[in-house]
């Protein structure tokens, strides 16, 4: 009995353990899904940097979506909904390898989601086709608004990203800014917007670049998005390791 008993127990654990993890790959694929559906669509349906949003109003649909999400999903998954996050944490060995390689998915397959939605979106306006409007997919030389070349744009997605993470594994590492971590990420996310959209549209998220590229029937941005895969991920190293180098205190 006792043999059988300790079976059933691991069993029952097993299974909890699993059901956690589905609920928080489900919360980052849903968190992605939102963040790429109102952060790129709030650019596609207005018009871009010259409508009637401009800068400052994509921007803060962005930064926005984060606040939203993180006070909804922040105790399920910690809301990375964002690969280059999501590596900076796994680098500070804040998540397990088997969890980084779920979130990953998650993500990528929620950025699908949510372009394939606002895809959906623009279909049914009188806007004009996708591959006019965009889907808020990002860009460099032609397809950048201030005509930024490729060298340039992978070092802007360097930099708007470690800034970016930087700030993410600082704000969550005290306890006592768990309250306003949420405020201050979606802050930061539109500040890094607001250089980042006349440059290349701002990525610093591999999963909501590639969304939008894959669906919005445009060469160009599909030939352009591993700029916007690399560079964000290179940052988020970069973050990660000047964060255990100069900020994160000894055990």
């Amino acid at each position: 009995m006792q043999h059988m008993l300790y079976y059933d127990v691991t069993d029952v654990s097993v299974v909890q353990r699993r059901k956690k993890n589905m609920k928080k790959y489900v919360a980052e694929f849903i968190g992605t899904a939102v963040l790429t559906l109102f952060g790129c669509g709030s650019a596609a349906v207005s018009g871009g940097i010259d409508g009637t949003l401009g800068i400052l109003g994509i921007a803060m649909a962005f930064g926005l979506s984060i606040v939203a999400m993180a006070y909804v999903i922040g105790d399920v998954s910690g809301c990375h909904i964002n690969p280059a996050v999501s590596l900076g944490v796994f680098l500070n060995k804040g998540m397990s390898a088997a969890d980084f390689a779920g979130y990953l998915v998650a993500q990528f397959l929620g950025g699908i989601a949510g372009a394939g939605i606002l895809y959906g979106v623009i279909s049914c306006t009188g806007l004009g086709p996708v591959w006019e409007t965009g889907l808020g997919q990002n860009g460099f030389a032609e397809a950048s608004y201030t005509g930024l070349s490729m060298p340039g744009a992978i070092l802007v997605e360097v930099i708007l990203t470690f800034v970016f993470v930087f700030t993410i594994l600082g704000v969550t590492a005290k306890a006592e800014n768990s309250r306003a971590a949420g405020i201050v990420i979606g802050l930061t996310l539109a500040f890094v917007h607001i250089l980042g959209i006349p440059l290349t549209g701002t990525s610093v998220n591999p999963a909501r670049s590639l969304g939008p590229a894959l669906l919005v029937g445009n060469g160009t941005a599909l030939s352009q998005v591993w700029v916007f895969i690399a560079a964000p991920l290179l940052g988020a190293v970069i973050a990660a390791v000047v964060y255990r180098t100069v900020c994160k205190r000894e055990e």
